[in-house]
């Protein structure tokens, strides 16, 4: 059962206070550290908490409120890379009526009417670490982690050995291409990895994804290139030509580039197809051979965005 919200100022205040507090501190063990201390559940429970708090109490939003904060600034040791366009986080939704009311608020927005069908791709969100590569006339200029959204972690170099990645892009490519995704391993490879990193006395990783992140986040490449991982494109950043009008023919551009894009996707979709889609996966999820942390919903035609 839900708490009831704080009803004074004080309450709201103090429990905002708490919040922080304890939502920086998780941040920093999962996104610096690579070592979670609670479920991503319990996380995100804390963040919704919050932002609960904060629209009943707007005066009250704290000038650190976790709202503003996308991942976590990037560690010592790594060069810096600035993002030429931020690297977000993406609203959640926790029911199927939410997801509807999400394409009724793009209804409105676009000032679309009622019969106006508003066609979605849905791809399933491989849980990882977010990385960008960007392109200057085909060459690959570096690879960067989020970070805390403007500024991430330059990690070219431990990209050499990654699978599912292009390190240069073909003729017809924009100039300049910036590629997002996940760095991830699969459930496969992260049991072979603890099984090597029992029998040689090393640190035992929680799950594929922080041992995805913390292989990535090496400063010695080497040992980034002893370990399995692999990448899949979730979107783009900064691109200097559109190779598509949809989301779906950009994903297939970026394919023919190289890239790994996944086949848990259905493309030019209604919100019910993208529902059953989303239940279906739900059924095979123990299944898959990667860890997923959800579903993405996006809307199909750039122009729309």
């Amino acid at each position: 059962m839900t708490a009831a919200l704080p009803t004074t100022d004080e309450e709201a205040a103090a429990e905002l206070a708490r919040l922080a507090e304890a939502i920086a501190h998780h941040s920093e063990a999962y996104y610096q550290k690579d070592a979670p201390q609670i479920s991503d559940a319990e996380y995100d429970a804390l963040v919704q908490r919050n932002a609960a708090i904060e629209a009943a109490f707007p005066h009250l939003v704290r000038s650190d409120s976790p709202s503003f904060r996308v991942g976590s600034k990037p560690a010592a040791g790594f060069a810096k890379i600035t993002h030429s366009k931020p690297m977000l986080s993406l609203d959640n939704v926790f029911s199927d009526d939410e997801a509807r009311e999400f394409v009724a608020r793009v209804r409105r927005f676009l000032n679309l009417p009622e019969d106006e069908d508003v066609r979605l791709r849905a791809e399933a969100k491989i849980d990882g670490l977010s990385c960008a590569l960007r392109f200057e006339n085909g060459r690959l200029v570096h690879g960067a982690t989020r970070g805390d959204g403007a500024v991430g972690e330059e990690v070219t170099a431990n990209l050499a050995h990654v699978t599912g990645l292009a390190h240069a892009l073909p003729e017809g490519a924009p100039a300049v291409a910036e590629v997002r995704g996940e760095i991830y391993m699969s459930k496969a490879g992260f049991a072979a990895l603890n099984a090597r990193q029992a029998e040689a006395g090393g640190k035992i990783f929680a799950n594929p994804r922080n041992a995805a992140a913390g292989s990535l986040r090496q400063l010695d490449p080497t040992i980034s290139a002893s370990r399995p991982l692999a990448f899949i494109v979730h979107g783009w950043g900064e691109m200097s030509a559109m190779p598509g009008s949809t989301q779906s023919a950009v994903t297939a551009a970026i394919a023919g580039w190289g890239f790994d894009t996944g086949s848990l996707a259905v493309g030019d979709a209604s919100i019910e197809d993208c529902l059953a889609f989303t239940a279906d996966l739900q059924r095979q999820r123990a299944d898959l051979p990667f860890d997923i942390d959800g579903v993405v919903y996006k809307v199909e035609r750039l122009d729309w965005q």
